[in-house]
């Protein structure tokens, strides 16, 4: 594997920034997807963090998507709200979307907001985390910007990734942090697979024949697998009616492959939920009760040759520190596209 190259977070977000800047984004929204993004590269979500840039770029030049957009509110009751995001960075709809869950489940104890004519917007944690500093658990679900998943037994693609998040805040242990995809991996998994040169392993993806697929540059000879068989392909069918066809956004045969198609409205469906700790008791005392779980768990009785227990999210909060303290790994591939975009858009490159 080629030797890793590292990069602050504060300079990567600075970077990613300044590109959008010149993209002719805001200054204010181009910071906070910049935020954003080195966050998610900070926690270890490489295929959604500063990798998308590029691709990002692309679309925005071809026209697909607002770089000024009107973030309206379409539909609005005490404990709801549905957002159109005017075909804007999904960073932003989806940030709107978590500060008003936020707000509202204050008053109503749960709340549900969803998003139509969104955009990619990074790894579903990164809002579901948004939660946290309200002494809340929060709740992500998005259809995925291009389908990779068959029905059960099908060819078509018909299905995306469908991401899900949970995350649930504890006292002095780590908060509980549940990003997944209803596939075995997530389709950004297959890119940062390729972009660093390495197989997949085998139970990712199988080609139309019902072949593993272990090649990541050939990912479009094949599909991604779900999680558990046809449970997952059900789950992810769940996920895109609530985040997608709930909301009047694409689900189906009408999602935009954002791979393949750089200038049509993806009109990408999102929601968020956020449930108040305090609407159902004492908040401490729940901290202590996940607090209790989370020990209990770690110390069961392990299989032979495991280490140790990981509970969901620990793997992220171990990078963030590391990452923090050592910076963040980037391929030399990853630089290099990211090197011939500074010059592209005459901003200093990542590494100068």
């Amino acid at each position: 594997m080629p030797l890793m190259q590292a990069v602050s977070f504060d300079r990567l977000q600075q970077f990613i920034a300044s590109a959008f800047e010149r993209l002719g984004l805001p200054a204010d929204d181009a910071s906070t997807i910049g935020a954003l993004m080195a966050e998610a590269d900070l926690q270890g979500s490489d295929g959604h963090g500063v990798i998308r840039l590029v691709p990002y770029a692309r679309r925005i030049r071809a026209g697909g998507v607002n770089v000024k957009p009107n973030i309206t509110v379409v539909q609005e009751r005490a404990g709801m709200a549905l957002l159109n995001g005017d075909n804007g960075m999904g960073h932003l709809v989806m940030k709107r979307a978590a500060e008003m869950a936020a707000a509202k489940a204050r008053v109503t104890g749960i709340a549900w907001v969803g998003s139509q004519f969104s955009n990619h917007a990074g790894p579903a944690s990164l809002y579901a985390r948004m939660a946290l500093p309200h002494d809340m658990i929060g709740l992500y679900f998005a259809v995925g910007n291009a389908n990779h998943l068959p029905p059960w037994g099908g060819l078509d693609m018909l299905l995306s990734t469908n991401p899900i998040a949970v995350a649930v805040p504890a006292a002095n242990e780590g908060p509980i942090v549940l990003d997944m995809a209803t596939t075995v991996a997530a389709y950004g998994k297959v890119k940062a697979k390729a972009q660093r040169g390495e197989m997949m392993p085998e139970g990712w993806m199988m080609d139309r024949a019902g072949k593993p697929l272990l090649d990541p540059k050939r990912a479009e000879e094949g599909f991604l697998l779900p999680i558990g068989g046809y449970k997952g392909y059900g789950l992810a069918l769940i996920v895109g009616l609530l985040a997608g066809t709930l909301n009047g956004a694409a689900m189906g045969k009408d999602v935009i492959d954002f791979n393949h198609d750089d200038s049509s409205v993806t009109n990408t469906g999102q929601a968020i939920c956020m449930i108040d700790l305090s609407a159902f008791g004492d908040i401490d005392a729940f901290k202590q009760r996940v607090d209790t779980l989370a020990r209990d768990l770690r110390a069961s009785e392990r299989i032979d040759g495991v280490e140790r227990i990981w509970l969901p999210g620990e793997q992220s909060e171990q990078r963030r520190r590391n990452y923090a303290k050592d910076g963040i790994p980037l391929p030399p591939a990853l630089v290099k596209q990211l090197d011939t975009l500074a010059a592209e858009l005459n901003i200093s490159p990542l590494l100068s």
